[in-house]
């Protein structure tokens, strides 16, 4: 009964069909292709992202100025030196002794150069309750915080001595170590997080424990063959420890949404009493193809992120596009094999009071919840349309006032990282920040009469401006005729006053001083120019980027779907959801709106990097459902149903399917939004936030009801595109139906 065989085409069908015909192969040549990608991977090595590559601009012109030059800069380090309660100053003997303590230690360390005392140095502050002991690291600045361990152990010796005062460290080399040691435990503590949690939610929605490995199994394979890759793609594209965690979290979304598209609908057409055999057919002509359109679009998504001229987001996107696809490809392929060899065993291991009940034959698989919101829905289209749309407006709104900024190091990790607190008391008491800007001035002859006053003229502008309170320090380099200028900023922590105090020394120190000197490169570097510059560079990269996504979507839906219709309403509505998760990013972490809900705290920006790369994950992702979705109403309404009534069996066929893919996303996102760190919890949130309104109001009440409105006009193509390619899929006859409603692979007339 409805087991007639179904003539099918497209790669999606072809795919599944020869991986069903020789399932072996196709699991064998799959395994193969994850252990040869590890293989050479690791045998290739993976290169990552260089510091002095990762910006365009004055930064990066400093670095290379620095690498051409052959100076290494080693990794500076302070120790402070504080009395808690101001009884002690610097001037008493037990404040002596405890420097002189400080400096023995570290220098006994044998790890570190050039310790100075404050007493040398001058670095007392104004009350005189704090100094601070500076050095430098041994070795490559690179790879300081691997060796820092033993200074920072016999620092926390000298406290125990001198119980009186406060005798911390900080600087470049162990600031990083605490961030990098927090950054991986929060990382390690989400991803094996992810796994456990898709296993138990996918238990749930299949009730069977083979049934719920599948999609795990898939997704983690997939993740192996692309670290392998991401190894071997490395010596082209640098990759990164950020674009691997990227990696990971985008490749257990898509490889377990895959798989649980593919694999519900070949159980949804077995209890609608289709023999095994045509089931898959049918499950790789219609799910197989709305994975491939998919996880194209996501793949173009992706692909944005290489217009930014960023090399960490080139190295997330790059990362991100070859798990999709890899994730794709194993989908078609390698899973009609397995669902093949294992029939009715997919079955095997249900679970008590999980284990679902077997449909009447014949019957939808049909939500009752989504059915009863469909009715009210689809019986008053326009006012649907108007209150979601205006609820989701209405959510976006405060993003219209977003402000983006790096977080510093105590807007990040807030109290939770003791050497917050250090970098705050530094700041306190010796404003200016703990890292100076850095000036790198290059000459034919940086020991020429006019190069030397250009020099002492903007040490004394650089203060006498405001742009800094001193001390300018300049270091020469003479056999490189390079000088290196150490500038403290006004502002410090106060990355606004900060990022005034830099452009007041770019754009009116350096030009009245250095700039006036014929052939004298001064680009001006350091942390807070690092990020003004990834800043200005990220927000000129916006425009291409999300002309580039939006432009190449609007492409795939058009000839996916052969309506010109469909193609402007899955642009709207996904920038629509897209706009709804940026008001609530701003209202929860910009204006602290609800952020105690979420364990957070208003820090009064998002983070720079998040909104591009929200648009360009979630344009992706969102994808996911839309093209679902959409393919099961075009399939319904091909069939011969009218366009109202494909709705409603599009949408509810497909609202399990969709609502366990959107748990799994949500879950693993969420994951995010439990760790340390300010930035992740910000994209936990952001991205968890998302899908949770893409697979709710717009999946299951604005695209009903603007399709609804809309009629037969969804399908409409001008006769002047007939001519594009035709990637749509042979619809089947429903099951029992003695005929289809229209002729195999006719179009429709609208």
């Amino acid at each position: 009964m409805g087991n007639t065989d179904v003539r099918v085409r497209g790669l999606a069908a072809r795919a599944g069909g020869w991986s069903a015909r020789h399932r072996w192969a196709a699991v064998g040549i799959w395994v193969l292709f994850v252990v040869l990608a590890m293989g050479l991977g690791s045998a290739a090595g993976r290169v990552d992202v260089d510091e002095s590559d990762q910006l365009k601009g004055e930064t990066h012109t400093a670095a290379r100025i620095i690498d051409d030059a052959g100076i290494k800069q080693p990794a500076g380090e302070t120790v402070l030196i504080q009395s808690g309660d101001g009884a002690v100053k610097a001037t008493s003997g037990e404040f002596r002794a405890a420097v002189t303590d400080v400096v023995k230690a570290v220098g006994a360390t044998g790890k570190v150069i050039d310790v100075t005392s404050p007493y040398d140095t001058r670095t007392i502050s104004r009350d005189g309750r704090s100094a601070l002991v500076q050095f430098d690291m041994r070795g490559d600045a690179d790879t300081a915080a691997d060796r820092v361990e033993p200074v920072l152990k016999a620092v926390a010796g000298v406290q125990k001595e001198h119980g009186s005062l406060r005798i911390e460290e900080i600087g470049g080399a162990s600031m990083k170590k605490q961030y990098d040691d927090a950054f991986g435990n929060d990382f390690q503590q989400a991803e094996y997080s992810a796994v456990p949690v898709a296993l138990g939610i996918l238990l749930i929605a299949f009730g069977a424990l083979v049934a719920a490995l599948l999609p795990v199994g898939l997704a983690i394979t997939a993740i192996m063959a692309t670290m392998g890759l991401m190894g071997l793609v490395s010596h082209v594209q640098p990759m990164s420890d950020t674009a691997n965690s990227v990696m990971l979290l985008v490749g257990m979304a898509v490889g377990v949404d895959y798989c649980l598209f593919y694999l519900r609908r070949e159980r949804e057409e077995r209890d609608a009493g289709r023999d095994p055999g045509t089931a898959l057919r049918i499950a790789a002509a219609t799910s197989g193809r709305a994975v491939i359109v998919s996880g194209v679009t996501v793949c173009v998504a992706m692909a944005g992120m290489l217009f930014t001229g960023l090399a960490t987001f080139e190295a997330m996107g790059l990362a991100s596009l070859m798990v999709v696809a890899v994730a794709m490809v194993g989908s078609v392929t390698v899973l009609p094999a397995l669902l093949s060899l294992l029939g009715e065993r997919v079955e095997k291991g249900r679970i008590p009071f999980l284990g679902r009940r077997r449909r009447r034959q014949g019957a939808p698989a049909e939500s009752r919840f989504w059915t009863a919101v469909l009715r009210g829905v689809l019986a008053r289209p326009l006012v649907s349309v108007v209150v979601a749309s205006g609820a989701l407006l209405a959510v976006a709104a405060p993003a219209l006032g977003m402000k983006t900024q790096q977080l510093t190091l105590d807007q990040e990790f807030g109290d939770t990282l003791p050497i917050v607190q250090t970098y705050n008391r530094i700041n306190d008491a010796f404003p200016g920040g703990s890292e100076p800007a850095q000036v790198v001035v290059r000459a034919k002859d940086i020991n020429a009469p006019e190069v030397r006053r250009a020099l002492a003229d903007f040490k004394q502008q650089a203060i006498s401006s405001g742009a800094s309170r001193g001390p300018v320090d300049v270091n020469v380099h003479e056999a490189q005729n390079v000088a290196l200028v150490s500038v403290p900023l006004v502002g410090g922590s106060d990355m606004d006053q900060a990022v005034k105090s830099l452009d007041r020394l770019r754009d009116e120190v350096r030009p009245a001083t250095l700039g006036k000197v014929a052939g004298v490169e001064a680009p001006v570097t350091g942390q807070v120019a690092g990020n003004k510059d990834f800043n200005d560079q990220l927000l000129g990269s916006v425009v291409p980027v999300f002309a580039f996504v939006v432009v190449f979507a609007f492409l795939l839906m058009l000839l996916s779907f052969r309506s010109l219709t469909v193609a402007i309403t899955s642009i709207v509505l996904n920038l629509l959801s897209v706009g709804a998760a940026y008001g609530i990013l701003v209202a929860v972490f910009q204006h602290g709106w609800g952020a105690s809900l979420v364990g957070a705290e208003g820090v009064g920006a998002v983070v720079t990097w998040l909104p591009l790369f929200l648009f360009v994950i979630l344009f992706g992702l969102s994808m996911d459902y839309h093209v679902f979705v959409v393919s099961r109403i075009r399939e319904a309404r091909m069939r011969g149903r009218t366009t109202k009534e494909a709705i409603q069996h599009g949408v509810v066929t497909t609202a399990g399917v969709v609502t366990s893919a959107a748990v799994i996303m949500v879950a693993v996102f969420a994951i995010f939004g439990t760790l340390s760190m300010q930035s992740m919890k910000q994209m936990g949130v952001g991205l968890a936030a998302a899908v949770l309104i893409d697979a709710t109001i717009i999946r299951g009440v604005l695209l009903p009801a603007v399709m609804a409105l809309l009629g037969e006009r969804n399908w409409y193509l001008p006769k002047w595109l007939h001519r594009l390619p035709d990637l749509t899929h042979d619809e089947s006859p429903e099951p029992g139906a003695t005929a289809p409603v229209r002729g195999e692979g006719e179009r429709l007339s609208v």
